[in-house]
């Protein structure tokens, strides 16, 4: 018997869209890699990307503050001459500086009167220890597990140092998941879940898997995502097993790579591939049809990867760790294509078991799962983004917290503080913006 793990309900996550005046909102936008649809791996920008375009598309004025190298659907501020080029790097005098500069121009941007929330993706303690402080309330989408997030080191250095009886600015979290709002309990308050949307239009959709099928990964290559472990569910389940992603500038990583790379029977490098109509004959089927059991792709741009997702019979998740979104699981049931998954982290929240996919807790249980993938619907699988994980329907949850902010901060007579959240503990908040 499959493990039928309970889920959360989406429809927990229930936008409360706001009618009434156009916001500004200004993005400062991670600098790691461009604002562009061209990634391949790059999961916070592809998130300031889908709510950049979810504003606009709502009527709200998104102006984001990001590398010049960027593409977005509002208005462009470049902060730096291009990004920094990965999420992994050594630090160094020169990433500093440019991080130091990115956030000294758009704190400049953001204290334009003009802007009436500022959308923050990083860089808390710059929130708390007041260099980055704008007048207009601060939204911070959290991105990372609570206990990589640093936030009880910085309370901690700031409990043992001189600094300690200095308030802390009022910052207004956004979860992800309900799991990881668990996670930040006793971190920071959290003032929303808010769960990741995609444009599903952009995905195109398979009514059924392509001949001859496969099961596909994709994602970091690294112990946590669990690669070797979907190896030898396609090896049990006799499947093609295709395996996509980038090897990131870790030890551990690399160690976890080679180790993984003696499973390849065949193993190419398809990140320059231009992925045109005849992607699929091309490109997808030569390889499918080289009865290579275990195929390594590389790291795929975001167009590639779709194509991908749609031809899969599933998409195989075997995490070993709290995953705090997936956006691997929106995009390929946006795909049509049913998710086989570890129940770690939020998967629950996301894979309704049974009717998007299946979610178990053994490598055993994964093989019987993907011997039964003609149970599930792929309709219903790109209906359940749809519905529940939409860019339009995650704009919508940030639309209405962003009007209760700037309702909050534009009742304050001038020159009064803004409302203290419960991470200020009745301590002073910066200044409120004047009006």
């Amino acid at each position: 018997m499959l493990k039928v793990v309970p889920a959360r309900a989406a429809d927990a996550f229930q936008p409360r869209a706001r009618a009434g005046r156009a916001l500004n909102v200004l993005h400062v936008a991670t600098v790691n890699k461009p604002i562009a649809s061209t990634n391949g791996y790059g999961p916070i920008e592809a998130v300031i990307q889908n709510l950049d375009s979810g504003l606009l598309s709502l009527g709200h004025r998104s102006i984001v503050a990001c590398s010049a190298d960027s593409r977005v659907a509002g208005e462009h501020y470049p902060t730096l001459p291009a990004s920094l080029g990965d999420y992994c790097r050594d630090r160094s005098d020169e990433v500093e500086g440019a991080v130091n500069q990115h956030l000294r121009l758009a704190l400049g941007r953001a204290r334009q009167p003009d802007i009436d929330i500022v959308h923050m993706h990083q860089w808390f303690e710059r929130v708390y220890d007041a260099s980055f402080n704008p007048t207009a309330p601060i939204v911070m989408t959290l991105h990372v597990p609570g206990a990589a997030s640093g936030i009880a080191e910085f309370h901690s250095a700031k409990a043992g140092g001189s600094s300690a009886s200095r308030p802390l600015p009022v910052l207004h979290a956004v979860a992800i998941s309900r799991f990881q709002e668990r996670q930040y309990d006793r971190l920071m308050p959290v003032a929303r879940v808010i769960p990741h949307g995609i444009d599903v239009s952009e995905f195109s959709f398979g009514a059924s898997p392509s001949v001859p099928e496969y099961l596909f990964s994709i994602g970091r290559l690294t112990s946590d995502k669990g690669q070797d472990t979907a190896i030898e569910v396609a090896r049990q389940s006799g499947k093609t097993l295709v395996i996509a992603g980038c090897v990131q500038n870790k030890d551990a990583d690399r160690a976890f790579f080679k180790e993984l790379s003696a499973s390849f029977e065949l193993q190419t490098d398809l990140g320059h591939e231009p992925v045109t109509p005849d992607y699929y004959n091309r490109v997808m089927k030569p390889i499918l049809s080289s009865g290579r059991a275990v195929i390594y792709v590389g790291e795929l741009g975001a167009g590639a990867a779709k194509q991908w997702y749609r031809h899969a019979a599933a998409t195989l998740f075997p995490i070993r760790w709290g995953e705090p979104f997936g956006m691997v699981l929106i995009e390929s049931m946006a795909s049509g294509t049913p998710i086989v998954a570890f129940g770690e982290g939020s998967v629950p929240e996301i894979v309704k078991h049974g009717e998007t996919g299946f979610v178990v807790d053994s490598i055993e249980e994964m093989v019987r799962a993907v011997g039964r993938l003609d149970e599930i619907s792929r309709a219903a699988c790109r209906s359940h983004v749809e519905e529940h994980f939409s860019t339009s329907r995650m704009a919508a949850a940030y639309t209405g917290l962003y009007g209760r902010l700037d309702d909050d901060a534009r009742r304050k007579p001038a020159g009064t503080g803004r409302r203290l959240s419960r991470a200020s503990q009745g301590t002073m908040s910066p200044p409120t913006r004047r009006y």
